[in-house]
């Protein structure tokens, strides 16, 4: 049976694990995340595919199975692309990492083609395409995901060229000065020309891609709207008053639009209030002996702002003696996969940072600076969320950042100081944090000293309305938009095409 709707995303959707020598593909045990809101996508449908590639060895791909089945989800399968470990370092760790993370994120010195293989990018996003296209029915939508498949849609619209196709970027988009340093560019426009609707998270980033669009083909603005809603925040770094959303090309019209993915508010409420949970938010207060708790969750990045951070809280303790011993500060910064090598200067700045701030203040008793270097489990995480007194959330570049409205939900509009950087996407919806400038030594310093002295009454209210956007722009709403707005791409794009 042929899907009704084809979900083209690098990650698979599943736990693989080995039982007794048979292998099975299980439910994920962490909710947390885009895959389950993709997942819920399913839900309407008859059948429904799942694309995404799988490492393997030249022995595996032999009895390689293209399609299985997860367990206790029997409305989709999942179709596997076998690559070999060459092919997922040339196509992840060095063409997405070192040429286009970088400029995706604005950081131009980081980046370099040398090294990518742009053939071999081209040839997976080939395999993506091909298997969507032998998966979907005749009038099935076809939604890929993310800057890895950019050349997917071009290849889909050669066999099917009536698919009804969406593209949904997870990262900021660039300025066209930055972006038209890919020497790829033009492909990568043709392809993404190619949709009836290319997404963003922010009416910015949507922009750029216009500005972009615009500097390398003649296209026509059809129409443009003022940015209303919730996102229409103005004076801060990514603000955006008026957005494109329909382009013509050639016989193709393309719909852009921008909507931020939600958070799971039930879900993170529902962990917070089990048993286990309050348990260990009890032990996690009984460690701190009463200091405040200033907490930052994220990865190995050099986008992140990690070592901004690090050397914004050594500041701190350097000009406020009186804190030493009753403040604490817990960074989650998970290393990078292994082959990752553009992450390794970073990694180094920060372990090093972190042993010189350490080695500098800490008592018998008292440890300024505390790292998880590997990943931390889902509920353990919530639960710092809830004792922290600080969540301290500020990339230099960031494409939304979930860490911010989890650490929203999880203090339930009452309590709690969140400093988010201007540049990531999830300050436009959240005007009522301490926004800062991490480019800024000053700024950084003067908002954690705002956060250290917030009053509780100014939190509650800052908080609440934080709490109110969160749970209204939930990732419910943000699926509910999504399907209305595939709801309208129906014959009508087709009958735009001839």
């Amino acid at each position: 049976m042929k899907s009704s709707l084809v979900i083209l995303y690098h990650r698979e959707p599943y736990d693989e694990v080995v039982e007794n020598g048979q292998i099975r593909y299980l439910r994920k045990k962490s909710p947390n995340g885009i895959l389950p809101t993709l997942k819920s996508f399913f839900a309407d449908v008859n059948q429904g595919t799942w694309i995404a590639w799988k490492q393997v060895t030249a022995k595996q791909r032999t009895n390689f199975v293209e399609r299985v089945s997860v367990e206790d989800e029997g409305n989709y399968r999942v179709f596997r692309i076998p690559l070999s470990a060459e092919q997922v370092k040339q196509f992840y760790h060095i063409t997405s990492k070192e040429a286009f993370w970088p400029i995706l994120h604005s950081f131009p010195y980081h980046f370099t083609s040398e090294t990518s293989e742009w053939e071999n990018f081209r040839e997976i996003n080939r395999l993506f395409a091909e298997a969507a296209c032998e998966e979907a029915a005749d009038d099935a939508l076809i939604w890929v995901h993310d800057y890895n498949l950019w050349l997917a849609p071009y290849y889909i619209r050669q066999k099917k060229p009536n698919a009804r196709i969406a593209f949904f970027h997870h990262t900021p988009f660039p300025s066209v000065d930055i972006f038209n340093i890919l020497p790829w560019r033009e492909e990568i426009v043709d392809s993404l020309l190619c949709c009836d609707l290319v997404g963003f998270h922010i009416p910015r980033y949507a922009e750029n891609f216009v500005s972009v669009v615009r500097s390398l083909r003649p296209v026509d603005i059809v129409e443009k709207q003022k940015v209303s809603g919730h996102l229409t925040t103005v004076g801060i770094a990514l603000a955006e008053p008026e957005v494109t959303t329909k382009l013509r090309y050639k016989n193709q019209t393309v719909r852009v639009d921008a909507f931020p993915v939600g958070t799971n508010p039930k879900n993170i409420l529902e962990v917070l209030h089990s048993p286990e949970a309050q348990e260990r938010i009890v032990e996690f207060k009984e460690s701190l002996h009463d200091r405040k708790l200033i907490f930052a969750a994220g990865r190995v990045d050099y986008v992140k702002g990690n070592q901004e951070k690090l050397e914004a809280f050594g500041r701190l303790l350097d000009r406020r003696p009186d804190l030493h011993g009753k403040i604490n500060f817990i960074m989650t910064c998970v290393q990078p996969a292994p082959g990752m090598r553009v992450y390794k200067t970073a990694q180094s700045q920060i372990e090093q940072l972190v042993g010189r701030i350490n080695g500098r203040y800490a008592k018998l008793d008292w440890t300024p600076i505390v790292l998880y270097t590997q990943p931390i489990p889902l509920l353990d995480l919530f639960c710092f969320y809830k004792v922290a007194d600080i969540c301290w959330t500020t990339p230099l570049r960031d494409g939304l950042n979930l860490v911010a409205k989890e650490y929203i939900v999880a203090h339930e509009g009452q309590n709690g100081v969140l400093i988010l950087s201007e540049f990531v996407g999830a300050a436009i919806e959240l005007p009522q944090a301490i926004l800062t400038n991490p480019y800024s030594v000053k700024r950084m310093d003067e908002a954690i000293e705002k956060a250290l002295i917030m009053c509780p009454e100014e939190q509650k209210e800052r908080m609440a309305k934080m709490y109110h956007t969160v749970t209204t722009y939930d990732v419910k709403y943000w699926a509910d938009r999504l399907l209305d707005y595939f709801g309208k791409l129906t014959h009508e794009t087709v009958e735009e095409r001839v």
